[in-house]
């Protein structure tokens, strides 16, 4: 669909309608119109140990809720003054309750998708991955292409795997099987062909085709390479793609999360419609049909930032309680798993690969200036050191370009940090947004790939960040790792893999209070949704968790529990 047609049609066609008929009654919920205060609350929430992610009030012991939003909170008496005709109490049991999480970088469709599809995350073995496609055929008619992700190559010794491990199991069916950070994939010879990748198909820019030493393609696409192929993939129907949002919110709202930052599909360096395609074609759909479950803060590529800035001059950020028009995404590199995330230095087994720079820095130049001088905010997906050093200078140059304001920049991942740099996130005001977990996959590799003083230096730095008074904000990356925050959580307080006695870099650990405050106020302002979500704060939306600990003691000392119940509103949304 062109551009032009998908915006005068679709979507103006439906936003017009909207704005009369849906948004808005809701726009309250985040552009903090204040709403009368009810003198009787609908529901009271008591007995129990409520960490609030506010500073001016750490704790508190009960909170009373009305129209979706927070009364009061406080002990007891002070709380239970607004019972009255047709209040429900809520009794804790002295469970510790906290913050909605706010997941920070997702893809959220796109794991919909995933979750029903051939499953590779934790195999081990050569022959076991095999066999999971081989299975996956028996339910696959001819010629239809079987998808699946999540493979970790450095879980069965390194060795990329190749089409010709499936081919003779799949003579009749395209295959494409993304690796677990998304910035590599495998097609077998069926794709391939259908692709027209072939020994003399070149590399595009800011991507790679893996060959053998014969120059004949292994299957293997990486980064924006992924695109050749991609690109010949039937786009999944609408109908597909509902679900799959559907499911996804259902998934998350059983971990705890409330609101995720939807950055889109996953593809480096590729530029794209379908996020715009998924934000008409599901999520207003799903706004329109009330079937909203998860708050969204959407990402768009960055070189559709004109059609953004001209919709959100049009409507505003957010288009209801459910959906908030974020800013921009683009890519400055790949992956550390995929060797394509941009270093100083060399790959230790790789002497000549200091990794990728995915996207020309004149262009990303050129299209953050114009982003940032239009007020979008612009987040940039950097991993190797170098990368995110070249984003910290392309930040630097557009402020003092641009002028001064409160933009909150943000770098996504910021795996890989040079000396210097967590205090330039500090001095510049750039958010790191992190994913913990992903230091759980890359602990044994980073020490092969990066060599074991530059992994221990640079990786996963978030105590020195905060430290260094940046802004850090957790989110889990899914499907490239598991949409779990109390997992996370535990591996910024531990920092240690499985296989592991000891923390990876202990003096980066940090404390609980931190670790959730990542997941919860500094994700909120992460996205410029904290005057609404991020803490339980008097006129805050009621989004909050129950979990299975009733000791904060423990829960800080043991860094473990799990989700007992998950409110959205102050309506039980899980289980």
């Amino acid at each position: 669909m062109n551009t032009p047609t998908f915006l005068s049609a679709s979507l103006s066609l439906f936003l017009a309608v909207a704005s009369l008929r849906i948004l808005s009654p809701t726009l309250s919920y985040w552009k903090k119109v204040p709403p009368s205060v009810p003198e009787v609350a609908d529901l009271i929430v008591t007995n129990g140990l409520i960490y609030t992610s506010d500073d001016s009030l750490p704790f508190a012991h009960s909170m009373a809720l009305a129209n979706g939003r927070l009364l009061r909170l406080g002990n007891r008496s002070f709380v239970q003054e607004l019972a009255g005709y047709g209040t429900k109490e809520l009794d804790l049991g002295g469970k510790v309750v906290v913050p909605g999480f706010i997941d920070s970088h997702v893809h959220f469709i796109h794991g919909g998708l995933q979750m029903i599809q051939v499953k590779l995350r934790g195999v081990n073995e050569k022959e076991e991955f095999i066999r999971q496609i081989k299975d996956a055929v028996q339910s696959t008619k001819q010629g239809s292409w079987i998808f699946g992700g999540g493979w970790n190559n450095d879980l069965w010794g390194g060795d990329f795997p190749a089409a010709s491990w499936i081919d003779d199991i799949t003579p009749n069916n395209p295959v494409w099987l993304s690796r677990m950070d998304g910035h590599m994939g495998l097609a077998n010879s069926v794709a391939l062909r259908m692709a027209g990748i072939t020994n003399l198909t070149d590399n595009p820019r800011g991507g790679t085709i893996m060959k053998t030493a014969c120059g004949e393609p292994t299957g293997l696409l990486i980064d924006s390479a992924m695109m050749l192929l991609v690109s010949q993939i039937p786009e999944f129907s609408a109908d597909d793609r509902r679900e799959a949002l559907l499911r996804a919110s259902n998934h998350a709202l059983s971990r705890g999360v409330t609101t995720v930052v939807d950055v889109g599909r996953y593809f480096p360096g590729v530029s794209s419609d379908l996020p715009w395609e998924d934000f008409s074609d599901v999520y207003l759909w799903a706004n329109s049909m009330s079937k909203m479950k998860v708050r969204v803060c959407l990402f768009f590529p960055m070189d559709t930032w004109s059609r953004l800035a001209d919709l959100i001059n049009k409507m505003g950020h957010a288009l209801s309680q459910w959906i908030y028009l974020g800013g921009v995404k683009a890519f400055a590199d790949g992956s550390l798993g995929s060797t394509s995330a941009l270093f100083y230095e060399p790959y230790v087994d790789e002497p000549n690969n200091y990794g990728l720079q995915v996207t020309e820095l004149e262009a990303l130049h050129n299209m953050t200036l114009e982003s940032d001088l239009s007020g979008l905010q612009v987040a940039i997906h950097a991993i190797g050191d170098k990368a995110n050093d070249l984003i910290l200078d392309l930040h630097s140059l557009v402020a003092s370009t641009n002028g001064i304001r409160d933009r909150r920049f943000r770098i996504e991942h910021a795996q890989h940090l040079a000396s210097g740099a967590p205090g330039r996130f500090g001095e510049q005001g750039v958010i790191a947004s992190v994913q913990p977990d992903h230091l759980l996959d890359d602990a044994d590799s980073a020490s092969k790939k990066l060599g074991q003083d530059r992994a221990a230096k640079q990786s996963y730095l978030f105590k020195s960040l905060l430290e260094a008074n940046a802004s850090v904000a957790f989110g889990s990356d899914w499907p490239v790792a598991v949409i779990n925050p109390l997992s996370s959580i535990k591996t910024a307080m531990r920092r240690r893999p499985p296989t592991w006695k000891n923390a990876w870099l202990p003096s980066e650990c940090i404390s609980l209070e931190d670790a959730i405050k990542a997941y919860t106020i500094s994700a909120a302002r992460a996205s410029f949704i904290d005057s609404d979500l991020g803490s339980l704060s008097i006129g805050k939306l009621a989004d909050f968790v129950i979990l299975s600990t009733n000791s904060w003691e423990d829960f800080a000392e043991e860094a473990s529990a799990s989700v007992e119940a998950t409110y959205v509103s102050g309506v039980r949304a899980y289980p």
